[in-house]
């Protein structure tokens, strides 16, 4: 990738709208690694690109339950510029790379302008399809939703939204045995200014995938406790193994919906139209999950952003559910 050949691709793992993932080999050590570019060539890349940066860059702290970024490295053409994240540079350099990506380079969509985000590999893929080829095992889900509960309570601590948790957004990796996850993509994250709560911060932009999304967020005005709704979704969806297929990839995707006819509606979507309807959880068989794992997700999915959890009440109460 880079003119010393630190890191040689493997294999292509993924792609989306706005960039593809390798394998890589750091060459040095031959360790594996997995390797994101994001094409700076439109302003809306670029913001994206420089959203999950800033996000990353950002953590004091790594979580083991946070992808973590070993280094950040802007491609100009042939040239090569490393923007550490472990020996980071002055913020007046970091806004300097901003403000050239923003400049001159989107005036010029034929310039080879990338963004390279070096990051932990994660060898068990994404939590979509890892859940999806085993049988469900609620010692498994229990464990994950603790991992998530604590993973989203660390990025609100330190001030990030994700804005777009799904679970094609968590990767699991087996490095220590049990399988880990990590919550990943920051493209559609928000750093919060200043050091107050985090559920203080309003947003407007609607944004996220349809079948997570809040009903606020349907709105264009909501906090983090988005992110909460999001995860109740994943959770009820993970428990009861709750799929739909999404229209665009033929994919079968964990996610709760309601149905209207043939058509399968958002649940967030849902409750903005009707904000009295009662969630029917368990949906499937009332075996499947104790009362207080039911009230939690109640308490996560509401439709009042006041009356639903936020990410460090979440972390407490997801210790004590008897499932």
């Amino acid at each position: 990738m880079a003119t010393e050949a630190k890191y040689s691709i493997v294999r292509e793992v993924g792609r989306g709208s706005y960039g593809v993932v390798y394998e890589a080999i750091v060459n040095q050590t031959r360790s594996k690694v997995a390797v994101k570019r994001m094409h700076c060539n439109v302003p809306e890349n670029v913001e994206l690109a420089l959203q999950e940066f800033w996000a990353l860059q950002s953590i004091q702290r790594q979580h083991e339950n946070v992808i973590q970024l070993e280094e950040c490295i802007l491609q100009n053409g042939q040239a090569f510029q490393p923007i550490s994240h472990r020996y980071r540079k002055s913020d007046s350099h970091l806004l300097l790379i901003e403000t050239c990506l923003k400049g001159r380079r989107c005036m010029d969509p034929k310039s080879a302008c990338f963004l390279w985000f070096v990051m932990e590999f994660c060898d068990g893929g994404n939590m979509n399809e890892y859940l999806l080829s085993r049988s469900p095992d609620a010692q498994l889900n229990n464990s994950f939703m603790r991992q998530l509960s604590s993973a989203v309570a660390f990025l609100h601590r330190n001030q990030i939204v994700h804005r777009d948790l799904k679970s094609d957004n968590i990767l699991i990796s087996h490095r220590r045995g049990s399988p880990i996850v990590k919550v990943a993509d920051f493209g559609l994250s928000k750093v919060c200014q200043g050091k107050g709560n985090v559920n203080q911060h309003r947003f407007s932009s609607a944004c996220g995938s349809n079948f997570y999304m809040a009903p606020e967020v349907w709105e264009g005005h909501y906090t983090a406790k988005a992110d909460i709704f999001a995860l109740g979704i994943i959770f009820w969806a993970m428990v009861e193994r709750i799929t739909f297929r999404d229209g665009d990839t033929e994919k079968e995707l964990l996610g709760t919906y309601i149905c209207q006819g043939k058509e399968l509606i958002p649940l967030g979507e849902a409750l903005l139209e009707n904000p009295n309807m009662k969630l029917q959880i368990p949906l499937k068989n009332k075996k499947s999950m104790p009362d207080d794992l039911c009230k939690l997700l109640h308490d996560m999915l509401a439709f009042n952003p006041k009356e639903r959890l936020d990410a460090f009440q979440l972390e407490v109460r997801i210790r004590q559910i008897s499932y």
